[in-house]
């Protein structure tokens, strides 16, 4: 069993800033921050970090049952796990389902679509107090946690990368791609899809841990994170969470609807008065929400699905963004890989109807999602869960040296795709300014 030692520290952002830098010495790391984002609802910590591997599950795209897989590793280790789902696993999901389009940050056939692992120090984070987890009673364990952070680690410059950054489609093949889903959408195949467009920058020399400290500094989003596994970094700013189990609950908070921030209270007041009130944003949310309900359907107890909270409006550092709260009640003893095949990929990143929104999405989209619109988490040693939506994200291959952005919006009848356009680099704004 993993015990937990309380370690006080005299400064805790530079004790994050500390541990942060450790990641450069291992080559499994994990930092979920909430930034203390006030009143999210069901929001449960402060900050984790999940340092080196003892057990390590990565399954690849050519690997069949993942998600039992997972279930195996979970049973058989009762610990603490650390990881991601790639939105690539909706094609074990959905058979019908393939990924075939360009992908620069998994330069490999075999590319992971689950991998999670066992850490070997687990720090937690809450308001004032800071716990280590290991697996054992010795205090060498704790003088080895105290080594690791005395070991200096040589920073490197971060280069400026914003003239460099490139579209993976021009400005007026998105717009031709938007008037094509429209027609799709006309002739009723979906009601609404989400697409995305990529961002990228080649030959890039970055330092991931300082690109994410900046990023974290300009959105102080609630579900954070830098992963990194290996060479591949994830540096990310979501504001979304994706799914979370607490004991026979599970909550779940799509976003649709985001508008820009501006320095004038007054009228960033109007702004968020604006999104509320604006029915192409509500009727987007209310076909997402109703999506989710339906996914919960499929395995909650009678009559237990509820919305919670319906357009809710919430402010970040440069967007609002409405958000709903969709909650069910589920059996104890249902597993991981059952929650998530009725549940995975989420619908605010897919479309309605989700499958044929998805056939779409490879249809029209040229980059491979890979982790983008996946999701991040942890997993307790008693099954609860919370992940988050991979979106606001950079993602850079240090071998390959190349950065991957996507954003997206939702596509529905009565968009304006020039408007479509602008709220994707809206979205991006951020981590543009993070890799300046």
């Amino acid at each position: 069993m993993r015990t937990f030692y309380p370690f006080p520290v005299d400064d805790i952002e530079a004790f994050k800033l500390q541990l942060l830098a450790v990641s450069n010495q291992v080559k499994h790391f994990c930092y979920l921050d909430s930034n203390n984002y006030p009143n999210y609802p069901y929001s449960t910590f402060g900050s984790f970090f999940a340092i080196d591997a003892i057990s390590v599950i990565t399954l690849t795209s050519f690997t069949k049952n993942c998600l039992e897989r997972l279930d195996i590793f979970q049973q058989e280790k009762r610990d603490w796990m650390f990881g991601y789902l790639s939105y690539d696993l909706k094609n074990e999901i959905e058979p019908s389902l393939s990924s075939a389009n360009f992908d620069g940050i998994n330069i490999q056939e075999f590319y992971p679509i689950v991998h999670f692992f066992v850490p070997k120090y687990l720090v937690k984070i809450e308001n004032d107090k800071i716990e280590i987890g290991i697996l054992s009673e010795s205090e060498s364990a704790l003088v080895e946690f105290r080594n690791l952070l005395k070991i200096e680690t040589i920073e490197s410059q971060v280069s400026s990368l914003k003239s460099q950054i490139s579209n993976r489609i021009s400005k007026k093949d998105y717009i031709t791609t938007i008037e094509n889903i429209k027609q799709d959408i006309q002739l009723g195949d979906i009601y609404e899809m989400n697409f995305c467009q990529e961002f990228y920058a080649e030959n890039a020399e970055i330092d991931p841990t300082k690109v994410f400290q900046k990023l974290n500094e300009i959105s102080k989003a609630p579900f954070s994170c830098f992963f990194k596994n290996d060479f591949n970094h994830l540096i990310c700013a979501s504001p979304e969470r994706f799914l979370k189990r607490q004991n026979n609950k599970l909550i779940s908070q799509p976003i649709k609807g985001t508008r820009r921030r501006i320095q004038d209270q007054k009228e960033d007041d109007q702004i968020k008065e604006q999104l509320f009130a604006d029915e192409k944003e509500r009727s987007e949310n209310v076909m997402i929400v109703d999506l989710v309900r339906n996914d919960f359907s499929k395995i909650a107890i009678k009559n237990s699905v509820e919305v919670e909270e319906l357009f809710g409006i919430y402010t970040f550092e440069q967007v609002h963004q409405m958000i709903s709260t969709i909650t069910c009640n589920i059996q104890q003893n249902i597993s991981f890989s059952d929650i998530m095949k009725a549940v995975f990929p989420m619908g605010s990143m897919t479309g309605a109807p989700k499958l044929a929104a998805m056939q779409l999405i490879e249809k029209y989209e040229q980059t491979k999602r890979g982790l983008f619109s996946g999701a991040v988490g942890y997993i307790t040693p008693k099954g609860n869960f919370d992940f988050n939506v991979v979106i606001r994200s950079i993602f850079y291959n240090e071998q390959s040296k190349y950065i991957s952005i996507q954003t997206g919006s939702a596509i529905t009848i009565d968009c304006d795709a020039e408007k479509e356009y602008e709220e994707c680099l809206l979205k991006a704004k951020a981590m543009f300014e993070a890799l300046e």
